[in-house]
């Protein structure tokens, strides 16, 4: 899969990238991710990006041209999404369908936003966490391409984490415990201790149920 970032943090993406799962994804060829400085792309030697608004108010917009020939002249994968709060809430069902595409791009923006011809000439939609605002894309760029990318044939080394684990079949995944079996009188689950696989499994459905009602109740109404 081919992704591109466009960012002014480029180098703090990338790093963050070439680590745990994102970093052995490239490694292995998985994921071919390109982090673009948008700065590069900038219409003086400044470097500058962004300008005040027309027509007043507070905060800087970044501006349409660098955004656009950094877009256009890196042949960014399509398609391309920007990061917005009006854009499509980003859940486990589009990581899954991401993870089927060739390839898409990602623009972080920041300040007050970007300039509203990227919206309307440029991108083919917008992606947003949730109900609330971040000081620029990155940090949700960076979940929109871990929770795709692992969802990628190979690149985790047991497949079955992805079929046991949350959201994956519309309830929590169910708890999970390790050694020792005792700590300060808390003791593990004794079924997780008999070696019975078929009352494990029914223990966990049980319990991935029961989370989901007491925690999500509405991915079962769903």
């Amino acid at each position: 899969m081919r992704v591109a970032i466009f960012s002014i943090f480029a180098d703090i993406l990338q790093s963050y990238c070439d680590l745990s799962i994102l970093g052995r994804a490239q490694a292995s060829r998985y994921l071919d991710l390109s982090c673009v400085d948008i700065r590069e792309f900038a219409v003086d030697r400044r470097g500058t990006v962004d300008d005040s608004p027309f027509g007043g108010g507070a905060g800087m917009v970044m501006m349409a041209p660098p955004i656009f020939e950094a877009v256009e002249s890196s042949g960014a994968p399509r398609p391309v999404y920007l990061l917005a709060p009006w854009g499509r809430q980003f859940d486990h069902r589009m990581a899954s369908e991401l993870s089927k595409l060739e390839g898409f791009s990602l623009i972080c923006g920041r300040y007050e936003g970007v300039d509203a011809r990227v919206e309307d000439h440029l991108i083919d939609g917008a992606i947003s966490l949730g109900d609330f605002v971040l000081a620029g894309g990155e940090l949700a760029a960076l979940a929109v391409l871990e929770a795709t990318v692992r969802l990628l044939p190979g690149v985790l080394g047991n497949a079955l984490s992805l079929v046991e684990e949350s959201f994956a079949y519309g309830t929590l995944e169910y708890p999970q415990y390790t050694r020792p079996a005792s700590y300060r009188g808390y003791s593990v689950p004794d079924v997780l201790l008999t070696g019975n696989h078929k009352e494990i499994l029914e223990w966990r459905r049980q319990q991935a149920y029961e989370r989901t009602r007491k925690f999500r109740s509405d991915l079962l109404e769903s």
